[in-house]
């Protein structure tokens, strides 16, 4: 039997839920196999399919472990994507670092900061984050640098900001078990959150809890619901805001609550009056009794709470929507107790800490606004720069920045870990946008369809070479271990951003060296922990057996489970009037299918990982989901392949036939290069959180050939290097 040599300990690179892991290494630095302790705080032992399996990408022949360079310089207007090796060539660490150097404060001297933007990574560390934006920040006076945040919860970020002060969960996702009541609205929790469906799962079979499931597909945890809820994609505002005008009529109010700890009820309480359930009904396609039966059931539980996902803040109007559930928060005093809340489940690892890390255009680490005098004082001076220094204006979001690519705008790009290619909405002119571009430097483990772009290319280590924490989506900041030595020449995220930033410092004449002479990521987590209020107490030698929620406010305080249970960080939580509106795009007689996108259990993301495991055999195709009434009406079979075309683009695969979605739409997962969802998708946003419209894109779909399947114009030669 094959012993190890050693047994690490840390937390899972994948989802938001922040799995503890233990990785077993043999004698050679292989990770043979993973496993949890019953006794983990946030998974009790158990694990998902790619918490459990999903890290043989890391010693995957693609992986890219020296620095490479173009062969051939690329000109703005007339980019090219290099996946085949003989158009890269391998470099040293320092040729490498001097040319992203000379490349980036040659364009920033010449046009400014307007020109340079920054994507972080949700995937990974806090420690790596939080030293991007200062790099950005301090270097290049510049406010623009955004990460996967924007693609996902943006709007509830902004929702939740606007209504009470906090974008954060108020409660712990283990509370579920204690629920009385719960709604799921927007999240396939089976798939995307598996271990926190586990415990919402017990908390119906084992405690007696009642689930509504707002939702237009028949995601696995209808089967445990004592309502579903099967709305049309973009609804939400009626379906929750009729909750709210049944609430108002039966007079199931919580007064004390509001009276007490809210404002603007008045001008809310009268826009709810148009939203009677048989508006809803109209609107969303859900029978008003059960709209009624809903409002009822949330608003006398003793105790409720709602859990939510990007099938809520993935729209035009995904701020609206989330306010629509904070409202019914508000209304029932649904909040500011144990077992109840708003719980927005993160999607990536740690999109919560990159966030908190100030990895966002309008805040610094810690959410304080770049365009706020005092905030940028203390940044200033904290960072050692000149005052005035910072710039006070907001800066571009994931999705403004490649849109304005051109002479007087963005023209440098940096890209730790995101692939926008695979993120970004209408891919088509996406494309457009990064080809144009100046100059590209991608810090990454493989070569995607994004970094394939860059001019230079700096291999960064996985999860499981370096140190770190990643906060998860209850606010647990957890460690991140180096378990195995870095592959080849890979270094950490934070030693490439130190190493950068040094030569950039030295090369504008800012000479700050000592604020990047870091020997350890603790160091740089407890300079957050100086700026950032919430992370003050959090220290590495605090969080080594088990994680603490934030805020944390000294080393003291012992975390925070529950938040809100005296007061918001507003003061006040502030009821908003809100007005129902449709959809960006609605069917027609062209496109008269509606399509929604989302993830699979078996991949993650734009599959840069997944992709590179053996869980790629598990789910290996995009499968488009088409309800079966649609598909006989279009003389579609099981496993045919189609072709689904927007406005915005067209591609091939195979349908799947299934009562999973509902009539009139289709459902296509988005982590798939050859058969890429966001293809079809349109980048409208939504005005206040910059989040595009997923969702709801109208699209039709026809019969199509075997032979048209991973047509060139459609796959990318993903995996040659």
């Amino acid at each position: 039997m094959l012993q190890p040599s050693k047994t690490v300990t840390t937390t899972c690179p994948y989802c938001g839920v922040g799995c503890k892991l233990e990785l077993h290494i043999d004698a050679n630095d292989f990770i043979y196999k993973v496993t949890s302790p019953f006794d983990a705080v946030v998974n009790h032992g158990n694990l998902c399919v790619k918490g459990r399996y999903g890290h043989d990408f890391i010693y995957h022949k693609d992986r890219i472990t020296t620095p490479l360079m173009r062969k051939v310089p690329q000109k703005p207007g007339a980019r090219t994507q290099a996946f085949d090796p003989a158009e890269w060539q391998p470099v040293s660490w320092d040729e490498a670092l001097d040319y992203t150097t000379d490349r980036m404060a040659e364009i920033y001297q010449r046009d400014g900061s307007p020109a340079m933007a920054f994507y972080g990574c949700a995937k990974a560390t806090n420690e790596d984050n939080y030293l991007l934006e200062k790099l950005l920040h301090t270097q290049f006076r510049s406010n623009n640098i955004d990460h996967c945040t924007r693609l996902c919860h943006a709007g509830s970020v902004v929702a939740l900001q606007m209504a009470v002060g906090s974008s954060a969960m108020s409660n712990t996702a283990a509370e579920v078990i204690e629920n009385d009541v719960f709604i799921v609205t927007g999240s396939n929790t089976a798939e995307n959150h598996p271990i926190i469906a586990i415990q919402m799962k017990a908390a119906v079979r084992k405690h007696g809890a009642t689930l509504i499931v707002v939702d237009p597909r028949r995601v696995e945890m209808v089967d445990y619901a004592t309502l579903w809820l099967a709305e049309k994609p973009g609804s939400d505002v009626a379906i929750f805001s009729a909750m709210a005008h049944v609430i108002l009529k039966e007079n199931l109010v919580n007064h004390e609550f509001v009276d007490a700890r809210t404002d603007n009820f008045a001008a809310f309480e009268a826009s709810m009056e148009k939203f009677t359930p048989e508006f809803a009904e109209q609107i969303s396609g859900v029978d008003r009794n059960l709209i009624i039966q809903a409002a009822r059931m949330y608003a006398t539980a003793p105790k409720a709470a709602i859990y939510w996902t990007l099938g809520l803040s993935e729209s035009t109007h995904g701020t609206d929507n989330v306010l629509s559930i904070i409202n019914l928060a508000l209304l029932t005093g649904q909040i500011g107790r144990r077992a109840t809340g708003l719980n927005p489940l993160r999607g990536q690892n740690n999109v919560q800490g990159a966030s908190d890390a100030g990895v966002m255009p309008w805040h610094y680490p810690g959410y304080q606004r770049v365009d706020d005098e005092k905030s940028a004082r203390k940044f200033e001076a904290a960072w050692n720069i000149e005052a005035g220094g910072l710039n006070r204006k907001l800066g571009l979001t994931t999705t403004e920045i490649l849109s304005n690519v051109r002479p007087g705008g963005v023209r440098a790009l940096y890209i730790m870990g995101e692939n926008p290619m695979m993120s970004e909405p209408n891919l088509n002119h996406t494309r457009t946008e990064i080809e144009a571009l100046e100059f590209i430097a991608a810090q990454d483990l493989f070569i995607n369809e994004s970094t394939a772009y860059a001019d230079v290319f700096l291999p960064a280590t996985s999860w499981a070479e370096k140190d770190g924490t990643f906060t998860n989506t209850d606010r647990r900041v957890q460690r991140v271990r180096q378990a195995i030595a870095p592959r080849g020449d890979a270094r950490p995220d934070w030693q490439i951003i130190c190493d950068l930033a040094k030569r950039i410092e030295r090369r504008l004449g800012r000479e700050q060296s000592s604020y990047w002479d870091y020997t350890h990521p603790s160091e740089i987590l407890s300079e957050m922990g100086r700026v950032v209020p919430e992370y003050a107490g959090v220290t590495y030698t605090r969080i080594e057996h088990e994680g603490l929620q934030t805020p944390v406010w000294d080393e003291t305080h012992p975390g925070t489970a529950d938040l809100f249970t005296e007061t918001f960080p507003s003061g006040k939580g502030k009821f908003h009037a809100l007005d129902y509106r449709p959809n960006a795009e609605s069917p027609d007689a062209d496109y008269p299918l509606v399509l929604n996108t989302g993830r699979v259990l078996e991949q993650w993301h734009g599959a840069s990982m997944t992709r590179h495991s053996h869980l790629n055999d598990l789910y290996p195709e995009a499968l488009v989901e088409i309800h079966p009434s649609d598909a006989a009406r279009l003389g579609i079979a099981d496993r045919q392949a189609v072709r689904v075309t927007s406005r915005r683009g067209s591609i091939v695969l195979r349908a799947k036939v299934t009562e999973k979605t509902t009539q009139g739409v289709v459902f296509i997962p988005f982590h798939f290069f050859e058969s890429a969802a966001n293809e079809l998708t349109l980048d409208k946003l939504d005005p206040q959180a910059k989040i595009p419209e997923y969702k709801a894109a109208a699209v039709r779909v026809s019969p199509a050939t075997d032979a048209e399947l991973f047509h060139p114009e459609i796959s990318q030669p993903r995996g040659r290097y």
